[in-house]
Parts: structure tokens; sequence; C-alpha cells
């Protein structure tokens, strides 16, 4: 089985993934925006047995959305603040690493960008990923 590791800027906290994500994302909602500080969230959502937390401690955030009032959790490194993954209601047993924080960010590409309504203007979209203005699991 193939396995990933990653972790966060200060390096305190480490993870470890086994197999294939059952998608990669790039999401343009406000909150990924706000929460990455960036213009999107780049993100492989894994099965929540295939990931394996090795060293750090975490913190979590819990907020809803303002659309579905569904919530979302986000963890972070209690040192440096890196965001590490997330849970979200509407997708139980699951959990999404951020795709930056693997010490190879690029070896699982994109599958499809959602909520590209909320997406910056100067932004050009990647063609030829499926595109949704809204959240598609």
């Amino acid at each position: 089985m193939t396995t990933h590791d990653g972790g966060c800027l200060c390096g305190q906290t480490r993870y470890r993934t086994h197999g294939e994500p059952e998608f990669s994302i790039v999401c343009h909602c406000r909150t990924c925006q706000l929460r990455t500080g960036s213009a999107f969230g780049f993100a492989a959502y894994f099965k929540d047995e295939q990931i394996e937390f090795l060293s750090g401690n975490r913190k979590t955030f819990e907020f809803h959305s303002d659309e579905s009032d569904r919530w979302i959790r986000t963890e972070f490194c209690d040192t440096c603040g890196t965001t590490l993954s997330w849970t979200l209601e509407m997708r139980p047993g699951f959990r999404a690493i951020a795709g930056g924080t693997f010490d190879d960010p690029g070896w699982h590409g994109i599958t499809r960008q959602i909520w590209t309504r909320s997406s910056h203007d100067w932004l050009a979209h990647i063609d030829a990923l499926p595109s949704f203005e809204k959240a598609v699991y």
C-alpha cells in the first residue's frame, strides 16, 4: 500500500496517509479563502482509517457554514498554526488533508474544483477539470 507523509511548518506535527485519496479538490469557497489566507483550498480526501497522526498536538476549530449551517472542523498544529486537516458534517467518515502539507504536495493531482461561484475574477480556472458552482462530492 502506498504511503505519503506530511506535516506542519514547524515540523512538530506529522501524519501519514495510506492508499489513494477518494478524491482531491480545489475549493474556491469563502471559508477556504479565509481558512487558508489564500485564493482557494487544496485538499485530498481520505477515509478516516487511511490517516495516521504520528507526532505533535492539534487544536480544533469548529464553525457552521453560512449557507447550510453544517459544521466544519479544522485541525491545525498547536505550535505553528498550520492547517493540517478538516472534517465535514456532510462527509462522515472522511478527512481532508491540506494538499500543501504533504512532503510531496503534487503527488495526488486534482480531480475537480468546487464553489467556483466564489472564485476570484483574476483566477483562471483549470478548464480540464470538472467544475461546480457549489459543493459536489
